[in-house]
């Protein structure tokens, strides 16, 4: 992507129009930013020697335009009730919804999720990075400034519900971590009832593991399970990365990615949502043991070792990079935990 002089701009403009939008102190602006960003994604999705590349970005595209469109109509409507208040009062309630539906629409949370997975199916692992992570910061900006609690909890638990349920029969590794974001984006709007920090906190730490997993699939080539059974057989040590790399993603403890798990239970229950909280907790155990699937067969039931395999050749600069990633992912929580107690 980086050697295309093109692809470079358009990633500078993808870049711009995130910070467009939630530098905006105005809805066209943060508006016009969201349209920057969705016109230079475009161009990035395209991959000529993959037709699913082309069929995914006309869907996200379509999507992505008629979220744009509702929620300008949603935005212009709610400047009108504000101007003429005698008219449009008793309909003052309705457009927060209303923008909360399209940027739940534009970053594939629960109930409308139906794009996001087959959309990730046709992109690189690079691209799925960039859709998983960095497409949702601005629509996650926007959407915390209409912050409506009962509509918030039911969202997060359904989006928790979705990734868990959605991802047991599936066998692609796209379409695993597409609804295993779903799943952490209901997390990320659990923690949006509490404050800023928490859920930037809960997004960067989902970024990190994102980042670091994504890697490894990056530089093993693999996109289904089954090719997990094979391509590691010879190496224990990217077998044992892996393993972590997904307990951690899915939120078992020592782990780093338990941490901003643990301050969103934390929360909830000190603001007496108990029965959403149990819920989540819940449906996240179906997330963590389609993560433990993955490995536990490449463990033990389909796992030999022949010499006439061929060793892998990997990268070794970005395996020394995964190795550092995976250390802080295994002793992040204990290294904060150690710090917090000395001070």
């Amino acid at each position: 992507m980086f050697k295309n002089s093109s692809k470079l701009l358009f990633l500078i403009t993808l870049i711009s129009g995130t910070f467009i939008t939630i530098s905006s102190n105005s809805w066209l602006s943060a508006w016009m930013g969201l349209e920057i960003n969705l016109l230079s994604f475009i161009p990035l999705m395209m991959n000529y020697n993959n037709l699913m590349a082309s069929e995914a970005s006309l869907k996200y595209f379509l999507v992505q335009a008629l979220a744009s469109i509702v929620l300008l109509f949603s935005v212009i409507l709610m400047m009108l009730s504000i101007n003429m208040n005698w008219y449009f009062n008793e309909f003052n309630s309705m457009y927060p919804m209303m923008i909360n539906s399209c940027l739940l629409l534009k970053m594939g949370a629960a109930p409308f999720h139906f794009w996001f997975p087959g959309v990730m199916e046709g992109l690189t692992w690079t691209n799925n990075f960039i859709l998983m992570t960095w497409q949702k910061i601005a629509p996650l900006m926007l959407i915390s400034y209409f912050i409506i609690p009962p509509m918030f909890i039911s969202i997060a638990v359904f989006s928790v519900l979705m990734g868990s349920i959605g991802g047991l029969n599936q066998t692609s590794l796209r379409k695993i971590m597409a609804f295993s974001s779903i799943n952490h984006l209901g997390w990320m709007l659990a923690a949006m009832l509490s404050n800023e920090n928490l859920w930037e906190f809960y997004f960067f730490t989902y970024t990190f593991l994102s980042l670091t997993i994504l890697m490894l699939f990056n530089l093993l080539k693999i996109s289904h399970i089954n090719q997990t059974f094979f391509i590691m057989n010879n190496n224990s040590l990217v077998k044992f990365l892996m393993f972590t790399l997904f307990l951690s993603l899915g939120g078992l403890p020592p782990f780093l990615g338990f941490m901003p798990k643990w301050l969103v239970i934390q929360y909830l229950t000190m603001n007496n949502y108990i029965l959403p909280m149990i819920m989540m907790v819940c449906l996240t155990l179906i997330t963590l043991y389609y993560y433990i699937r993955i490995c536990y067969a490449s463990f033990l039931i389909n796992f030999w070792e022949m010499t006439w395999f061929n060793k892998i050749q990997l990268n070794m600069l970005t395996f020394r990079l995964i190795l550092f990633f995976n250390f802080i992912s295994m002793t992040g929580m204990l290294l904060v935990g150690f710090s917090y107690l000395l001070t």
